[in-house]
């Protein structure tokens, strides 16, 4: 059985959304949901004896840990395949779909990692509202792309819903934690609306409240997207 360490709305949601879509699909792999508080290697120190990096995701597979959530995403749908939520090389779309799966992590989530740690985490002494408003700005320019692309097509990539949209997807549900959904598209704001409509991102959602309840583990006022 697999295992994941999540954190309410943080970057282990890809990879739960992912296991969620799955099963909607395929019936998808048995998991288990271990949550913790945010961030872990404050309020839960022990976390850094399963992960030494102190960060989530944490994905355990037959013993095997990753901690990128892109990359797992890319693992559970490639390893726990065949599936429609990844493109195969042999599909004329395989390069879009590795950069769009990259590109929600590396380009658009990074910058807003920043916004919410001095805007929101740091302690009023050191708060940088400057290097907050410049990263999220950049967060915002990167985006223009993605609305572009969906003005034109639905989805990112192979004309369907893949992994892809879901690494994507989770920078704009960030997005609207740190206080940036005003901002956004229309096409974007639509594009949100479908993937926000999916059975997969809906249980996921309801997967992690439940388990967070059951657990004992507080739901963050922040990180908390609608």
């Amino acid at each position: 059985m697999l295992t994941l360490y999540h954190c309410h709305d943080a970057r282990s949601f890809r990879p739960l959304w992912t296991l969620e879509e799955l099963a909607v699909e395929t019936g998808g792999p048995a998991y288990e949901l271990k949550m913790l508080p945010f961030p872990p290697r404050v309020f839960q120190k022990s976390y850094l004896e399963i992960n030494p990096l102190g960060t989530i995701p944490a994905l355990f597979d037959e013993g095997k840990r990753m901690t990128e959530s892109a990359a797992i995403c890319q693992y559970l749908v490639t390893r726990y395949g065949p599936t429609s939520l990844a493109v195969t090389p042999e599909e004329a779309d395989y390069g879009p779909f590795l950069n769009f799966l990259h590109f929600g992590e590396a380009t658009l989530t990074f910058p807003q990692t920043l916004v919410l740690r001095y805007r929101f985490f740091e302690p009023d002494e050191r708060k940088l509202p400057q290097a907050a408003d410049d990263y999220a700005k950049w967060f915002l320019a990167r985006l223009r792309l993605i609305e572009q692309m969906t003005g034109e097509q639905e989805y990112l990539c192979a004309d369907r819903f893949t992994a892809a949209d879901i690494s994507v997807g989770y920078a704009i549900l960030l997005a609207h934690s740190v206080g940036l959904a005003g901002e956004l598209g229309p096409n974007v704001r639509a594009y949100w609306e479908r993937l926000s409509g999916r059975e997969g991102f809906k249980r996921a959602k309801a997967v992690q409240l439940k388990a967070a309840e059951e657990q004992g583990v507080p739901v963050p006022k922040i990180g908390v997207a609608k």
